[in-house]
């Protein structure tokens, strides 16, 4: 189960890509038409990812972008917008933002590509957190025995 927070000033939007995306089950979206409100959401550490509008009141998807990463918070983060500007995909690539795209175009395309990004964007930050954690557990292994190392390979070190 994916838990998706979506940020987006037009409600309709907002409502269409909630349908769309927890239509098979496997995601929930939480809305909010504001990144100012959505910010208070991410303290609480439910949600698996944002995706963000860009072009918004009050603060822009980049300026939520910079709070979510200046928090040291590294939720996997979309841009999903109808600005197509290349410096503002730069950017978004260069504050953070795990994924970059535009909205437009044949809509059951444009939603399942947004689904794919939100899938591909948890699942590799689960997979980078799992591997950090088995690392560090190796770490915490080898270090507790330091002859160990050595003694694992017979006839590779000599023990003494």
């Amino acid at each position: 189960m994916y838990r998706i927070l979506y940020v987006d000033d037009e409600p309709a939007l907002l409502e269409i890509t909630k349908v769309f995306l927890e239509q098979d089950g496997e995601i929930t979206v939480d809305t909010r038409t504001s990144a100012i409100p959505a910010l208070s959401l991410l303290d609480s550490g439910e949600h698996d990812a944002i995706i963000s509008d860009y072009q918004m009141p009050g603060m822009d998807g980049i300026a939520f972008l910079k709070k979510v990463r200046a928090s040291g918070n590294k939720i996997p983060f979309i841009l999903f917008t109808g600005k197509g500007r290349e410096e503002v995909v730069i950017q978004a690539l260069n504050e953070g933002a795990d994924f970059y795209l535009q909205k437009g175009g044949d809509p059951v395309s444009q939603f399942a590509e947004l689904s794919n990004k939100i899938r591909y964007a948890i699942n590799s930050k689960r997979a980078e957190v799992t591997l950090r954690e088995k690392t560090a557990e190796l770490d915490r292994f080898f270090n507790s025995s330091p002859d160990l190392s050595v003694s694992l390979i017979p006839g590779v070190f000599s023990a003494g």
